[in-house]
């Protein structure tokens, strides 16, 4: 759970950023799907975090901790078009949505159906961001 939630929240810290700078003709409309994306992973970051910590752990969400344990690759800072960031994300939106599914894989054979089900709702909702970018 804490290696999904410190690649949550740097995908968040991404998405927020790509918000923030994005120009050209596509900006209305990537500007509103960003903040659809940034909405939906902070409710997903609070419940991998709440659950984390029901299991006894710390939720670790500080930025220096996120900067050292993301395994995302760093995001360009030199983006500005609409393109070039639908496609940094999108690589980034599949990786963290494969290691979510991997998150998954080891709740199940640890017999954590709880935590399963909620990476299963997060993994959905990556899935869905792919989909619409």
């Amino acid at each position: 759970l804490q290696a999904c939630l410190a690649d949550s929240i740097d995908l968040y810290n991404m998405t927020r950023h790509a918000h923030w700078n994005v120009k050209g003709p596509q900006f209305p409309s990537l500007h509103a799907l960003f903040e659809t994306f940034y909405t939906q992973m902070a409710l997903d970051i609070d419940e991998i975090a709440e659950r984390l910590v029901q299991l006894g752990g710390t939720a670790m969400g500080t930025s220096q901790h996120v900067a050292s344990a993301t395994r995302l690759e760093p995001y360009p800072a030199d983006l500005r078009m609409g393109a070039d960031h639908l496609e940094a994300l999108l690589a980034r939106y599949v990786a963290v949505a494969k290691a979510t599914r991997e998150g998954i894989d080891t709740a199940d054979e640890a017999g954590d159906a709880d935590t399963a089900d909620l990476l299963t709702n997060v993994s959905q909702n990556l899935d869905k961001a792919v989909w619409m970018m």
